[in-house]
């Protein structure tokens, strides 16, 4: 047994860390809407509004809240963010937003910069956050722009990711070809080997 201390199995704090997952990602993107600096969310909540259009039961929970934007926004992101009870952390070369002054880095706002790799050996650039559709009050990466997104990083995460996108039917045979050579074979792989 490890040395980490378990708390008592709890529904309530299951559900609750869903809700706080939530909440945040209401509070972004409310005072995003607000002040009208363009965005978009990627990530995990990105891939879960896609499939929740094809199959609620399919929706994966996520526990980050990855926003798009705009490096010549992001001096008026850091206000208005702050301004909603967000602390602005930036470490180990990422920009990030924690929920309160005690918060951890698991319980924070993700930045991705529009048009630009995440990292240097990335094959493609985050895309820009036109790439994006408003659905009622919050703006998320097109299905398109999502998945070149997944397949540029193609971690353990964004493998699983792409193969809900599979499952629920929004990916198939005709979408390889929509990307650059490198990507289009990875998600062929995914395609063919749903298991592997």
């Amino acid at each position: 047994m490890s040395g980490v201390s378990y708390g008592e199995i709890s529904l309530d704090r299951m559900v609750r860390a869903v809700e706080k997952v939530r909440e945040r990602l209401e509070r972004v993107t409310s005072a995003l809407n607000r002040t009208g600096i363009p965005y978009a969310i990627a990530g995990g909540n990105a891939v879960a509004a896609w499939v929740s259009r094809v199959d609620e039961a399919a929706v994966r929970n996520t526990r980050d809240v990855d926003v798009l934007i705009r490096r010549d926004d992001f001096p008026e992101v850091i206000r208005t963010l702050e301004s909603a009870g967000f602390v602005h952390r930036h470490s180990a070369g990422i920009d990030m937003f924690l929920d309160g002054p005690d918060a951890k880095a698991r319980d924070a706002v993700h930045i991705v910069f529009a048009a630009e790799k995440v990292r240097d050996d990335y094959v493609t650039p985050a895309p820009d956050v036109s790439e994006s559709e408003l659905s009622r009050d919050i703006r998320v990466l097109s299905l398109e722009s999502l998945v070149r997104m997944k397949l540029t990083s193609f971690r353990d995460k964004d493998r699983t990711h792409l193969r809900d996108m599979i499952d629920v039917g929004l990916l198939d045979q005709t979408w390889p070809d929509r990307f650059a050579p490198e990507l289009g074979e990875r998600l062929q792989f995914l395609l063919d080997h749903p298991e592997d």
